[in-house]
């Protein structure tokens, strides 16, 4: 362990950002004349995570991902942030919190999720990976790779989506996105062989959900896992702000408070 020099002041590197009475420093580059106007926020925030600088496919790509996360509607995170709006209009940041605290195992998380579950299985397998034109063999390393998890009784994220039941429109865009753009790495490949195979395992045919195609496409981007949901929460901060927007303009929370309240009824009570 470091022991501080009682003689000096502390020091807390960082590759962020520092400022002084003039300059204002951001990965190394001057904010003000390096970055503002020549950045997009979607690159500096790919750049500030994983510390290189993205190329204009990776942005693409990336970008696609936040878009493609960024709101699915009337979810249980968009319905709290409103809520918590109806409730405490005067912190709009609560609102916005609420709403990104909601980000779980079935909403956002799967991003994650997903992304995980398939970095396992890539890097157990290391270089002994099919080739990128070997379908046949991403098909044997899906198999092998969903058999375990139902062994395990273990869900395989990604699979499957409340309201696209037959497919998730983002699926096909970030598939084919990551293609054009030489992205197409081992988990997107591994993903889409799930999808090919997992019927012969489950016995039913599950779509692959838009989220789960984002978990893959970030892990192929070389972003960590470990950070994968940060990500989703990134995109949806954006639509929840947009759903906080359009609560100040037309808003619908009251209606959701009294539609729940006028019709909750007592329920019976559970034995013992």
């Amino acid at each position: 362990m470091h022991t501080p020099d009682p003689g000096r002041p502390p020091r807390y590197p960082t590759s962020l950002g520092t400022s002084d009475a003039d300059t204002i420093t951001l990965l190394g580059q001057d904010l003000a004349t390096d970055l503002m106007g020549k950045v997009g926020f979607g690159e500096l925030a790919f750049w500030m995570s994983a510390g290189r600088r993205p190329s204009a496919a990776e942005v693409r790509v990336f970008e696609a991902v936040l878009v493609a996360l960024a709101d699915h509607g009337f979810t249980p995170t968009a319905i709290a942030a409103r809520l918590t709006y109806l409730s405490a209009p005067d912190a709009l940041q609560g609102a916005l919190a609420a709403g990104l605290l909601g980000g779980g195992s079935r909403f956002l998380g799967v991003t994650e999720d997903c992304g995980a579950f398939l970095h396992e299985t890539v890097a157990a397998h290391g270089g002994r990976l099919p080739g990128d034109d070997d379908t046949a063999g991403w098909d044997e390393l899906a198999l092998a790779t969903v058999r375990t998890a139902r062994t395990a009784r273990r869900l395989v994220p990604g699979l499957g989506h409340p309201v696209h039941k037959i497919e998730d429109p983002r699926a096909p865009v970030l598939l084919r996105l990551a293609e054009e753009n030489g992205l197409k790495g081992p988990h997107l490949r591994l993903f889409e062989a799930v999808g090919r195979v997992h019927p012969k395992i489950l016995g039913r045919t599950l779509p692959l959900n838009g989220a789960g195609v984002c978990g893959a496409a970030l892990a192929d981007l070389g972003l960590p896992v470990s950070l994968l949901r940060g990500y989703a929460l990134l995109a949806r901060a954006a639509g929840l702000l947009g759903h906080l927007a359009e609560e100040q303009r037309s808003p619908i929370g009251m209606d959701v408070y009294l539609s729940v309240d006028r019709n909750a009824v007592p329920a019976e009570p559970s034995g013992d």
